[in-house]
């Protein structure tokens, strides 16, 4: 199944808020992302490994201190790939300036948790330049279909830590949230084909809610990492 677009067009969108805590080092090249849960007819920062449930409502918030090109797709438990953003229903203004916050969807939309239970891999590729031959432009095959009564591994599974349920009442999967890319993991074939290098030597920060993507020297061309959503 997929990680769907739901369009909240009667949902006013509210502007984000940014706070001394989440301010890092100048010198390197960093982003920063959020993720906020639609609570109540409002936008909630939530934490990035909370274990979700089906239906609910989420989007991005994303902050660089460069300029650059984003781009992101998924891969739902289910194998399936999908453009996310830029896209028709996500928005196809893909250009980020240094130090704007944007959100995705950039558009009065959001991502609806949906499919078999598991892990959306969301994958990340932010590049200094336009990628004219980047991921939008690139055909995704559908995955070859599972064979009868085959289903999503025990281990692959989204797994609740009793510590921090006990200590603060939240379903959370410490397998969840931003990664980098591991060298064996087979990325989409039109990410593959961008020349997107694995961030072997990027820093990833969580400060609270929020993680900082951090490189220690300018970035020279596209990089890519994931966000692992998990939900039951």
């Amino acid at each position: 199944m997929r990680f769907g677009i739901v369009i909240l067009a009667a949902l006013g969108l509210l502007p984000a808020v940014r706070s001394q805590e989440q301010a890092v080092a100048p010198e390197s090249h960093h982003m920063e992302i959020t993720l906020q849960r639609l609570e109540g007819g409002r936008w909630k920062l939530v934490d990035p490994t909370l274990i979700f449930a089906r239906g609910e409502q989420l989007r991005f918030r994303y902050r660089t201190n460069f300029d650059g090109y984003l781009y992101v797709m998924n891969r739902s438990t289910s194998g399936k790939y999908e453009q996310l953003f830029p896209s028709d229903e996500a928005g196809r203004s893909n250009h980020v300036t240094a130090g704007q916050e944007y959100t995705v969807p950039a558009t009065q939309a959001a991502f609806r948790v949906a499919g078999p239970a598991g892990y959306e891999v969301i994958y990340w590729v932010v590049s200094p330049g336009e990628m004219r031959e980047g991921p939008a432009a690139k055909h995704v095959p559908e995955p070859p279909a599972p064979a009868a009564g085959q289903g999503p591994s025990k281990e692959l599974m989204p797994r609740c830590n009793d510590e921090v349920f006990r200590a603060r009442g939240e379903c959370v999967d410490s397998s969840a949230g931003m990664k980098g890319v591991a060298d064996e993991e087979k990325v989409p074939e039109s990410l593959s084909a961008t020349g997107a290098i694995k961030p072997r030597d990027l820093f990833f920060l969580r400060k609270q809610k929020t993680t900082v993507v951090a490189s220690p020297s300018a970035l020279t061309g596209p990089i890519i990492y994931e966000f692992r959503l998990a939900h039951k």
